[in-house]
């Protein structure tokens, strides 16, 4: 049985992350374009392809092969895709070219669409690299519209801690948290 501390703790916790929420949301829809991006045989696919048959999307921002930090967000999307997918559409983005994401993929087992935006101004649009053209890891919410048009209706950034991936609160219980682990 947790203690008061602990409960009013995590009752806290809950509420910013309620008002984190309102506070995103507060932001309105931001009118995106309909980006071309690749497939991972190089084709080219329009944001609006990746919708399928939902009208949300989930697309998330990955920085691509060399990150270990993105690889391991990806991994963990494994096991809950199939359930995002009865929801909506749920597609990954990353920064590499085609012929890598495609590779790499099939090497961890990803169970999800990915595309590559590499070439394309997409990430530099959404907020997602910084002023050097840097990618940064994160997931944009879309939606498709009775007219067709695009909407962003939500955005964050990930990054240890978050929670986008399982196994930060997870390894926070451990005696000394996450100690020196780091995704490999």
């Amino acid at each position: 049985m947790a203690t008061k501390a602990v409960r009013e703790a995590y009752e806290a916790v809950v509420k910013a992350k309620a008002e984190l929420l309102e506070a995103v949301r507060s932001e309105g829809p931001e009118a995106v374009s309909d980006w071309e991006l690749r497939d991972v045989d190089g084709k080219p696919v329009r944001l609006s392809e990746l919708f399928g048959t939902h009208d949300d999307l989930l697309l998330v921002h990955n920085m691509g092969r060399g990150c270990s930090y993105c690889t391991l967000w990806a991994d963990g999307f494994r096991g809950i895709a199939n359930h995002l997918q009865r929801r909506c559409a749920f597609v990954l983005c990353s920064h590499d070219q085609p012929e890598v994401v495609k590779a790499f993929s099939a090497e961890r087992g990803w169970n999800f669409q990915c595309v590559s935006g590499a070439g394309s101004e997409f990430a530099k649009a959404m907020g997602y690299t910084d002023g050097q053209g840097n990618p940064h890891p994160g997931v944009s919410s879309f939606h498709r519209e009775p007219d067709g048009s695009i909407v962003r209706t939500a955005h964050m950034p990930f990054g240890p801690g978050d929670d986008f991936c399982a196994v930060w609160p997870l390894f926070d219980l451990l005696k000394d948290g996450k100690g020196e682990f780091r995704p490999a």
